[in-house]
């Protein structure tokens, strides 16, 4: 019997007398993609804090592969294979797209930032984000400095910037958001070929649901902090307390900043 990547127990995290997110379970299986979604203020960035090792839980467990990682803070959690995208690109502007790659796979490789001229020569780095930047589809932007590519074409450095760290699992944090229709589209497509190739196993938040069903494997609900519903694209569309508290409003929602 395979064994769950993460297995999330009882997950909850009070501020004060509050209740942002509340006994979260989830077991998340190797090379599966369970999108996250619930309205404003349902606890998706808080649960995504929490297992990132940004937010120390209340209460509950993380465990990935077996070792649990509950509120180790987020380079250790990281090192051991959790990699996480945010809203807001985190990418080096002064560097070209390839440096940008070269950067992390130095770092993942043992190499400091101080060593970084030196490693960048190294031709296995150079290849690897080469590599990288193919999958992604950006190859041909690699001698370009990241802060003169699109908004879209940002979002997908970082995105292969985390997947030089080759982790266990990815967390993509909006990938879409702020993108137009056509980038979206092609974003969607992206992600969908590295779920499909079996090498990565992901968890999205993702307020377009478009892109939720047609990325998603498994899809939990939450709502005011607590899990509704989980299950397939298709029990999820024809839930009825999940289309009362969250598809039936889905125009009027944004997505929340702080859970």
């Amino acid at each position: 019997m395979t064994n769950p990547v993460l297995t999330i127990s009882n997950l909850t995290k009070r501020f004060g007398g509050n209740t942002a997110v509340s006994g979260i379970n989830l077991d998340v299986m190797p090379k599966e993609t369970i999108a996250i979604i619930g309205p404003n203020g349902a606890g998706k960035t808080t649960f995504y804090n929490m297992v990132s090792g940004r937010m120390q839980p209340s209460e509950g467990n993380v465990v990935l592969d077996g070792k649990d990682i509950t509120g180790l803070p987020p380079h250790k959690i990281s090192r051991l294979g959790v990699s996480r995208s945010f809203q807001i690109n985190n990418i080096f502007p002064e560097m070209t797209v390839q440096e940008n790659v070269e950067v992390v796979l130095s770092a993942y490789h043992g190499h400091s930032r101080k060593l970084f001229n030196i490693a960048s020569r190294n031709t296995g780095i150079q290849h690897e984000a080469i590599e990288l930047l193919k999958r992604l589809g950006i190859d041909n932007l690699k001698g370009q400095r990241a802060e003169v590519i699109s908004y879209g074409d940002k979002r997908l450095l970082e995105i292969a910037m985390v997947l030089a760290t080759r982790p266990k699992l990815v967390l993509l944090d909006e990938p879409t958001a702020g993108m137009t229709p056509d980038e979206t589209r092609r974003t969607t497509k992206l992600v969908k070929s590295l779920a499909d190739s079996g090498d990565y196993t992901f968890l999205v938040t993702e307020h377009d649901m478009d892109v939720v069903f047609g990325l998603a494997d498994r899809i939990l609900v939450m709502h005011r902090g607590e899990k509704l519903f989980a299950g397939t694209p298709e029990e999820v569309k024809n839930h009825p307390e999940v289309r009362r508290a969250y598809l039936g409003e889905e125009d009027d929602e944004t997505e929340e900043s702080n859970a």
